[in-house]
């Protein structure tokens, strides 16, 4: 029996040890930052919970105020720190409280769920006090002061001067853009041009090339006489008007005995024959020949140049070419005239909101 007896009363000691542990699993605390305050003042009421990490936990809920009188200014986020390798966690919530009305605020118990049960933390008290007023000197009190204008701070104004002066230039622009697509004037372009030579400066110039380079004189008597014979062929197509490009040396000197002399074209005749044998015949003749072939060959063009009229008017060294507005300029015009208008306006806009908060 006495064994017993002993039995029981370890059974009941455990037993409430136990539950006095699963009571105390759930911790719910209260503090709050200032037990005193002026009025309007702020102070912070701090929740804290301490629980196991699987159980869930539902905070108060408050609107505007903690109990009559106490405002609640904002609600902070909630914090969850985890201890014993996330077995346990602390819950913390500020409130930030206020009151415009001075008295001694009881602060009720703050109340959590925890799985169904219903935790409470320890009451709290705040007192408010009302600022002191000396009634015994009322001169040291002054009415309210006047709104007093912020200093001018030029930086605060780079935006607005930008504005200002992109308008100007922006509005001459747009006068021009519009006065572009209303009048329709046509497009005028000029072209400089360089003035075309005549046949036997052209021919000139190339015998000028051929004797600096003097072909003749690298032994490539077949390139001397194809270069020369050419330029005589186009200085005859474009003097006397037949295809001489295409025609053989006798069909030319045929061409020309009905614009020429037979004298006069025996140099010349002389000149093509030699140029026939050296390309057909590999035919090689002596320098001194070269040079007289080359000879008659300036003689012949400035023989046969044409003789320079004085009414003859100077040819132009500028093209005038006047074009129709096309759609595509209409309506890129209209693009630009628009986004133009746009960025005026808001410009515009910008500007008159500045002032009107500069002077308001």
């Amino acid at each position: 029996m006495k064994y017993r007896f002993f039995f029981y009363v370890l059974v009941c000691l455990l037993t409430s040890w136990s539950e006095g542990v699963r009571a105390q699993s759930v911790t719910v605390d209260a503090s709050i930052d200032s037990l005193e305050i002026l009025i309007g003042d702020q102070a912070k009421v701090k929740l804290q919970v301490s629980l196991d990490a699987d159980k869930r936990a539902i905070l108060p809920v408050y609107q505007d105020t903690l109990v009559t009188g106490i405002e609640i200014l904002d609600v902070a986020k909630l914090d969850t720190q985890l201890l014993n390798g996330g077995k346990r966690m602390i819950l913390t919530r500020e409130y930030t409280i206020t009151s415009f009305d001075s008295a001694l605020y009881f602060l009720p118990p703050m109340e959590v769920t925890v799985d169904s049960k219903v935790y409470k933390s320890q009451p709290l008290a705040l007192k408010v006090f009302s600022i002191p007023v000396d009634t015994l000197h009322p001169d040291q009190f002054f009415g309210q002061k006047t709104v007093t204008n912020a200093p001018l701070v030029w930086s605060d104004w780079y935006m607005a001067t930008a504005c200002g002066l992109f308008l100007i230039p922006a509005v001459l622009l747009l006068i021009y853009l519009i006065h572009c697509i209303r009048s329709n004037k046509p497009i005028i372009r000029k072209i400089k041009v360089a003035p075309k030579l005549p046949p036997h400066e052209v021919a000139m110039k190339e015998m000028e090339r051929i004797k600096s380079e003097k072909i003749a004189l690298k032994g490539d008597q077949k390139a001397y006489y194809t270069e020369l014979t050419d330029v005589l062929r186009t200085y005859i197509k474009e003097r006397f008007g037949f295809n001489a490009t295409e025609m053989t040396s006798a069909e030319i000197m045929d061409h020309l005995l009905e614009c020429k002399e037979k004298e006069a074209l025996k140099e010349l005749k002389e000149l093509f024959i030699t140029a026939d044998l050296v390309k057909f015949a590999k035919h090689n003749p002596l320098m001194n020949e070269n040079d007289a072939n080359l000879l008659c060959a300036i003689d012949f063009i400035d023989e046969t140049k044409p003789e320079p009229d004085p009414n003859a008017k100077p040819e132009p060294t500028e093209i005038t070419i006047v074009e129709k507005r096309s759609l595509l300029s209409k309506v890129l015009l209209g693009v630009g005239i628009t986004v133009l208008t746009l960025l005026m306006v808001g410009a515009v806009v910008y500007l008159v909101r500045e002032l009107y908060n500069l002077f308001a």
